[in-house]
């Protein structure tokens, strides 16, 4: 006997890749519904490769004898239905980073820390992490586990899509009109992201760093160690579609490259792919549409005791939203840890 599912912000791109993950991967919903704000009521988004859903109107839908809410509207209207959801018996997968913080609602890759998920109750509310973060806990895992991990200093490589559809679309146009001699103003980003990369993620915080930075810190300590000090530069790149990231860890136990490839090829969901020649090791372009988080570029950190360096690629609107929610509802499943509503 299967699911009653709701995805809402059923058509937005993060929205339309957790109709398309569900989808695929055979998750056992009975009945998948599609909900978005009252402007896209009405309209059809696609679920798997035959199947149209007609989207409801969020803001009058009633939750009751819902299963599993998949969640990624945007932060502020999270915060008024996911409570709702949650109130009416939907265990709620949130995407967005309303709850991300919050003492008793457990921030979970299913990877890295599944137990975690025994606090869900709580609220009924299950975060998802940030995009950025979790693909660098998919790979730190494995080697904090064997090395125990210090210290991390990573840059990143983020994608237009972390941004929106809307985001993708500036890039899109206004690389277009570069070939037209147009210069559109940006409107999306603070300053031109065609042939361009921009430093800044999310608002400034009172110390410099970014809300997209400080996200990346938090959040790790909060998932894999509370023990562990991240600083983070967090960079917009004319990508599409993948997040990169340049990641020099320092670990407390001295650190063997041969045991960290055997780590790393052993982790759930890590695809080591590190050849030392010419393109060997993979590129936001290659991830898109993949599972994994792959690591390439694994060295030795000279520069500190202990140290390693490597580069990961995810997409992240897969992995680093989309897969992970439904892996958080497959574990439940597997767990037992969801009981199906009266309809």
């Amino acid at each position: 006997m299967g699911y009653r599912v709701a995805v809402v912000g059923a058509t937005g791109a993060v929205g339309r890749e957790m109709l398309k993950t569900v989808a695929e991967r055979g998750f056992p919903a009975d009945e998948v519904i599609a909900l978005a704000s009252g402007r896209s009521a009405g309209t059809e988004v696609s679920f798997g490769e035959r199947r149209v859903l007609k989207v409801q109107n969020l803001e009058t839908f009633d939750f009751a004898g819902v299963d599993i809410g998949l969640f990624s509207p945007g932060a502020a209207v999270s915060a008024v239905h996911a409570p709702r959801a949650a109130a009416a018996g939907c265990v709620v997968i949130d995407n967005t980073s309303q709850f991300r913080m919050e003492p008793d609602v457990p921030l979970v890759v299913p990877e890295v820390n599944p137990h975690h998920l025994a606090r869900f109750r709580a609220r009924n509310i299950i975060a998802n992490p940030n995009c950025s973060t979790i693909q660098m806990v998919v790979a730190l895992k494995p080697l904090h586990d064997r090395f125990k991990v210090r210290r991390v200093v990573v840059s990143t490589y983020q994608s237009v899509s972390g941004a929106g559809k809307e985001a993708m679309d500036e890039l899109f146009n206004h690389t277009r009109a570069t070939f037209v001699h147009e210069q559109p103003a940006p409107e999306q980003f603070t300053k031109e992201i065609a042939f361009n990369c921009i430093p800044q993620i999310d608002r400034f915080m009172d110390d410099g760093a970014t809300k997209e930075e400080w996200k990346m810190t938090v959040e790790t300590r909060k998932i894999l160690d509370p023990d562990i000090a991240v600083v983070a530069t967090c960079v917009r790149v004319p990508v599409f579609i993948g997040h990169g990231e340049a990641v020099h860890v320092e670990f407390e136990r001295p650190v063997d490259i041969a045991a960290a490839r055997e780590a790393l090829r052993a982790a759930p969901g890590v695809s080591l792919v590190d050849r030392r020649e010419d393109g060997g090791y993979v590129t936001p372009l290659e991830c898109q549409g993949e599972d994994a988080v792959f690591v390439s570029r694994l060295r030795r950190d000279p520069t500190v005791a202990n140290g390693l360096a490597f580069w990961c690629v995810a997409d992240n609107l897969r992995k680093g939203a989309a897969l992970n929610a439904v892996q958080i509802a497959e574990t439940l499943v597997a767990q037992g840890m969801l009981q199906k509503q009266a309809a």
